[in-house]
């Protein structure tokens, strides 16, 4: 049945769906597969809308919600309908509900997750005319609020920088210091001085050497590390948001406020660690 008039859709009940937030590293370029590309940023998948409202234009993966189904089997399920992604892993993010995100629609309540992928995945998803990745400082114009999820999700990831599981999540279990230094880079979004951060990160104690060389290029071979394993590394637990409804004021404000509560320790940790090793923090 329709609703005829905005104010019966006002308030009508409201529909209820998943949308996911999918980051990847990829390369300083607006071709993701160039994976040669020696400084990275994030990049996430976008399909364009094939319905009203925001009939054409780029959104988040989503999908609606099934009896039969979970929270969770519903966002996989969108996500591999519509990006062919299946990540290891998905963590629900925040609950999504400003009665004027629908724009005069139905009211519209979107239960947001995401998920860190390695670059091969990203790699190997296949772009159309409906689905293709972006470069997180260069979105088109999004349907509904969210470009508001995805600066929501970019201010939690960067808020847990330090914690392992961020780079592992991005690189893999093994990586260079130039490819970590390059997630640094990607997910703070600035240059970090490269010698500086090889020095930190070395004497941080948190990395230890696998014994094994790469060669990165035309440089000499590079060492392979990993994380020290520690219980007190990984983000799984800080990372999930509660699952109340905000407005969109409401959301800014509880998400920083949140942030701040969660992840004190991490946030400062960060700034201690970033601050040095940015070329403007010198003077």
């Amino acid at each position: 049945m329709g609703f005829g008039n905005v104010s019966e859709r006002r308030n009508a009940p409201p529909q209820i769906g998943v949308s996911v937030v999918i980051l990847a590293l990829g390369p300083r370029s607006h071709d993701v597969r160039d994976t040669s590309a020696s400084h990275c940023q994030l990049w996430l998948p976008l399909v364009r809308r094939v319905r009203q409202p925001f009939l054409g234009c780029w959104a988040l993966p989503g999908g609606d919600l099934r009896a039969d189904r979970s929270l969770e089997q519903s966002a996989y399920m969108a996500l591999e309908s519509t990006t062919s992604l299946h990540p290891r892993y998905l963590e629900q993010l925040y609950t999504f509900g400003d009665p004027a995100r629908s724009h005069g629609g139905l009211p519209m309540v979107s239960i947001v997750y995401w998920a860190l992928v390695e670059q091969r995945e990203a790699v190997d998803a296949e772009d159309d005319d409906n689905v293709r990745w972006f470069p997180e400082d260069d979105l088109p114009p999004l349907a509904f609020d969210h470009r508001d999820i995805i600066d929501y999700a970019l201010a939690r990831l960067r808020s847990k920088i330090e914690y392992s599981d961020v780079a592992t999540r991005l690189l893999g279990p093994t990586f260079t210091l130039r490819q970590l230094h390059g997630v640094y880079e990607a997910i703070a979004g600035q240059s970090l001085d490269l010698a500086n951060f090889r020095r930190k990160m070395l004497a941080s104690g948190d990395l230890e050497d696998t014994g094994r060389k790469v060669r990165e290029g035309r440089q000499r071979p590079a060492a392979v590390y990993r994380y020290v394993p520690s219980d007190t590394l990984g983000i799984a637990s800080p990372w999930q948001g509660n699952a109340s409804t905000y407005s969109r004021q409401d959301m800014i404000e509880s998400a920083d406020s949140q942030i701040d509560h969660e992840a004190e320790h991490a946030t400062t940790h960060a700034d201690d660690a970033l601050s040095p090793l940015i070329p403007a923090a010198h003077g």
